[in-house]
């Protein structure tokens, strides 16, 4: 970092630099005509490269690069321009002929033969060392499989392992306004609740959260009463409020991912509390209103508390989020990256 060069990086780390870091770390380091031009061709690349691509956008894509290498012609001089360059105008037609770029990179293969390459000891029988090591790799994982229950003993946790954990755990007891905030919001979101959410939502719209959990749980009493009652064990859980001791951790891993409250992340160089949630909401254009609409939105947030619900026969993680007005708080700069300010 002294010398501020990059050493020892792969081909793949070179492409999701261009792709990802590249454009935002030259957002104030560069003239602006620059700095537009090396972000359409970083744009464009992310673009070939994502999963899905639809082909009608292909045509698009073709004369966005051909405008972003009479740019480079512009700005760059001519040493720059080499057959790899010119080559990337070719790139949407090979897509529309072969497929998506993913299915057909070598970067896979490229890891994999610096694996093979590691397994090299004699260098005057490479073939032999890569059938031992390769045979010994393949005894080891098959004994791990087979004893996948078991504590292994030097062998650091795998990242999946390490996800799906906690950390921080203690027992805080909550305000019971609070609680039924927490309980309102699980019922809300969980998909078994729909069909009673559907069947009173003209009543709900009126009464909103203030009462929608004690009718709930006297709806469900209700239904309990006949002995012909279809009510899972769910349904019957969720319908009692949850304990008021709630586990409150300061990281939890769900999903795949592993997130942390904002008080951790001050403690910590890495940053893992910033949420983005796409939501339906009620849109109003004045409060008199009289038609509202619903529609999809974006909400920016930082989370401050993680609480686990005890619902008896399950456990529900909940995340407190503080969120971020989207009227002062988040703009979208003329390179098309959105800016939180996560005070507001």
């Amino acid at each position: 970092m002294k010398d501020l060069k990059l050493i020892n990086l792969k081909s793949h780390d070179c492409h999701t630099l261009m792709q990802q870091l590249l454009p935002v770390a030259i957002r104030g380091v560069l003239p602006k005509e620059v700095r537009n031009t090396i972000i359409r061709l970083c744009y464009f690349f992310n673009s070939i490269c994502s999963k899905i691509i639809d082909p009608s956008k292909l045509q698009q894509l073709q004369d966005e690069v051909v405008v972003t290498l009479c740019l480079l012609e512009k700005y760059f001089p001519p040493d720059f321009f080499d057959v790899m360059v010119h080559l990337t105008v070719h790139l949407p037609r090979e897509i529309k002929l072969c497929g998506p770029v993913w299915l057909r990179w070598m970067y896979s293969m490229e890891r994999y033969m610096k694996i093979l390459k590691g397994y090299v000891r004699n260098r005057h029988r490479p073939e032999g060392c890569i059938i031992e090591c390769y045979i010994a790799k393949e005894a080891v994982e098959f004994c791990s499989e087979y004893l996948a229950n078991a504590r292994t003993i030097g062998v650091p946790k795998g990242i999946e392992e390490r996800i799906e954990s906690r950390s921080g755990f203690k027992v805080i007891p909550i305000d019971y306004k609070t609680l039924c905030e927490a309980h309102y919001y699980v019922l809300q979101n969980t998909t078994v609740v729909d069909p009673y959410m559907t069947k009173n939502e003209k009543w709900l719209q009126a009464e909103h959260k203030r009462s929608f959990s004690s009718w709930f749980k006297r709806k469900i009493e209700t239904e309990l009463a006949h002995p012909e009652n279809t009510i899972s064990q769910q349904i019957r859980w969720l319908a009692h409020e949850p304990k008021r001791e709630v586990l409150s951790y300061s990281g939890y891993g769900i999903g795949g991912y592993y997130y942390n409250t904002r008080d951790h992340d001050s403690r910590s160089t890495t940053q893992n509390s910033g949420v983005m949630v796409e939501a339906e909401s009620l849109h109003m254009s004045t409060a008199k209103d009289k038609n509202p609409i619903y529609a999809n939105m974006l909400y920016y947030g930082v989370i401050e508390d993680i609480w686990e619900l005890n619902y008896t026969q399950f456990k529900i993680p909940v995340f407190r989020c503080k969120w971020v007005d989207n009227k002062g708080g988040v703009k979208v700069d003329e390179n098309g990256f959105t800016l939180v300010d996560l005070n507001k």
